[in-house]
């Protein structure tokens, strides 16, 4: 596959001098400065630095550091727990916090404060004017680019601890230590800075950026595209007039870090920039992902069936290196071992050795139950579902042959799904194309796919994660993993926001209908419309009409699109839902049983925690509140 200059930074030697912290809160203030401007004198060492603004990127696809699994989306057996699953357990704390963009944390690859990443892009900015051998116009597009991650930085800070200071320059060195102690500024105002610096970095990045050596540095695309989301967070119930969490959330001298008026206009700007974000990037050729690969016909006629044809679509949308949806993705380096995709990859029992396959993370029935019915509406509103039956077993049909092994038996949950079903879970007596072959999964206990005797390399719900493995990838080595760029963010998302925006602040309209019917469209289910007016197969007909009932139409298209890519977290929290979903126990299959009988019965796998409202902001550690008395900690902690 292609290689990215993200993957080429990682393999760039560590850049000391500049990552190395300092004894002053946030790390904001530069050490060695003559040192630094040594650095840069030449574009060659001057890249470094640049490469090092990109390094502290969050990796995606890790088990250990990476937000993905937090949720309740997915979980892995106990003993195998990363910290993202004990965070949603409830085991945070302000002595040792998890998951801490504030001051770095260690997982499979260690996660460096983003504070440190802030400093890095200023000692960019404010010298990469010195280089003597390269032109101007690369080094404002230099500039650019480390003011563009500067704001991302920044809004990566603010969507788990809220109100954060502003660093837009280093202090000096000389600094006294009241300067060093910044305060928390009001939210408006950062979500204000972090606007107004993608702005001023959109007028110095190149249009788009396609060669091959440099896939991943930012563009305009991806700034607009961030800016959609930025405004979206901003204008979402968590952080738009939240008087209920925030009306006593002040600073020292007393002044409101939220704003609590609601203020819907803020749900224009979010419009605006999706609507903006979308007539770039596809004027730039991005799409909705089509796959056009071979796609097996099942039987001697060499018919492609439809369903099956969707399945592909969206099984590809993020294993596909820099596909056509794709508008920005980060790179693991390339001998990292700790990646999602070997956590999820099931085991072949026909494989002498399964070194990069390790089968145990594992998607919850609550994920199961979130995807639509084959007529594109949840199942507990499809009328000719057996929504009440669900987790009775009945024969596979010859009709479902393209998705189950006809003849077996499997949940009546796990029948007549749509597409982006069979393309994300697999699942007892279904199929999986897998290490590039064809298996009929059988998962009950000592089972091919299932549980062998009391091994740890197991799939404690009794589903396995396809949507993130490449089926081409195979296990025995972790040279024949496939690698792809794990999606930051792609065009799916931005007509989701722009559906989510225009809902709420005019409620329905075509336009809305337009946004979710692109997403749908793919999806291989009916549109919107023809989904909740037909009386005859939906419970609530005309739902779509209403704008309570869009927003949670909405809401559930996008769980879906987006599922397992790391945004179900922070969605449900901007919504204020956390209690409602991370407050209930993880369950599954029985999937030490070994009949059928014993199998398909629902138990709880794992636990969640979640306390309202504290939660929804992630704690500061202690020591950095000791270092600045002028930081003020996040409510409830």
């Amino acid at each position: 596959m292609k290689k990215t200059i993200l993957i080429r930074y990682i393999f760039l030697f560590f850049f000391t001098l500049i990552t190395l912290g300092c004894e002053d809160y946030l790390d904001i203030v530069p050490d060695r400065t003559q040192e630094i401007s040594l650095l840069f004198n030449r574009r060659e060492t001057a890249f470094n630095a640049l490469a090092n603004c990109y390094s502290y990127l969050p990796v995606q696809d890790d088990i250990y550091a990476s937000f993905v699994i937090a949720s309740d989306e997915l979980t892995t057996p106990i003993q195998k727990e990363p910290n993202a699953i004990k965070l949603m357990k409830g085991e945070q704390s302000v002595s040792n916090p998890k998951m801490s963009f504030w001051s770095g944390y260690s997982g499979g690859a260690y996660q460096g404060s983003i504070w440190e990443a802030i400093r890095s892009c200023n000692i960019l900015i404010e010298n990469i004017d010195l280089v003597i051998d390269m032109q101007q116009q690369e080094k404002d597009e230099w500039k650019a680019e480390a003011k563009f991650l500067k704001a991302y930085y920044h809004f990566l800070l603010l969507t788990y601890y809220g109100p954060i200071p502003i660093v837009d320059v280093n202090i000096p060195i000389s600094a006294d230590d009241e300067d060093v102690r910044i305060e928390r500024e009001p939210f408006d105002e950062v979500i204000n800075y972090i606007v107004e610096t993608i702005d001023e970095s959109i007028l110095g990045l190149p249009l788009r950026v396609t060669g091959s050596n440099d896939l991943g540095r930012v563009d305009q695309i991806i700034a607009r595209a961030i800016k959609s989301r930025v405004l979206l967070y901003s204008a979402s119930p968590l952080f738009n007039g939240n008087s209920e969490f925030y009306s006593g959330f002040t600073s020292n001298e007393g002044e409101n870090l939220f704003n609590l008026n609601y203020d819907i206009q803020k749900w224009q700007l979010a419009a605006n920039a999706a609507s903006e974000a979308i007539i770039a990037a596809t004027g730039q050729g991005v799409s909705i992902y089509q796959y056009n690969g071979d796609i097996p016909t099942f039987d001697e006629t060499n018919y492609i069936n439809p369903f099956i044809k969707t399945q592909y679509d969206y099984r590809y949308v993020v294993t596909d290196p820099w596909n056509s949806e794709l508008i920005w993705g980060n790179s693991s380096p390339v001998d990292s071992w700790w990646r999602l995709q070997s956590g999820s990859l099931m085991k072949n029992p026909s494989a002498s050795s399964g070194e990069a396959a390790w089968q145990w993370i594992a998607p919850t029935l609550r994920m199961a139950e979130l995807f639509y019915t084959k007529n594109g509406l949840p199942i507990e509103n499809d009328l000719t579902f057996d929504y009440n039956n669900r987790y009775d077993v009945t024969p596979i049909s010859f009709i479902n042959r393209y998705v189950a092994q006809y003849g077996q038996s499997t949940a009546k949950l796990n029948l007549d799904r749509e597409p982006r079903f069979y393309s994300s879970l697999a699942f007892d007596r279904g199929l999986n194309r897998s290490w590039g072959e064809f298996w009929n999964l059988k998962m009950r206990k000592g089972e091919s796919h299932g549980r062998n005797a009391n091994t740890g390399d197991y799939l404690i719900t009794g589903y396995g994660l396809k949507k993130i493995v490449h089926p081409d990838s195979e296990g025995d080595t972790y040279s024949k993993l496939i690698r792809y760029p794990f999606p930051i963010i792609r065009l799916s998302e931005l007509y989701l926001n722009l559906a989510e925006a225009l809902n709420e602040l005019n409620g329905p309209s075509q336009e809305v209908y337009n946004a979710l019917n692109f997403i749908r469209d793919r999806a291989g289910i009916p549109n919107v419309q023809d989904s909740w007016s037909d009386s005859s197969i939906t419970s609530d007909p005309g739902k779509h009409t209403d704008q309570v009932g869009l927003r949670e139409i909405i809401r559930q298209e996008r769980l879906i699109e987006l599922c397992f890519e790391g945004h179900r977290y922070n969605d449900i929290r901007r919504w204020k839902l956390g209690l409602e979903y991370f407050s209930t126990p993880v369950k599954g299959w029985s999937v030490d049983e070994d009949n059928q009988s014993g199998f398909y019965n629902v138990i709880d796998v794992g636990l969640r925690a979640f306390n309202s409202p504290r939660d929804y902001l992630h704690p500061i550690n202690f020591n950095e509140l000791n270092i600045n008395p002028n930081l003020v900690q996040n409510p409830g902690w």
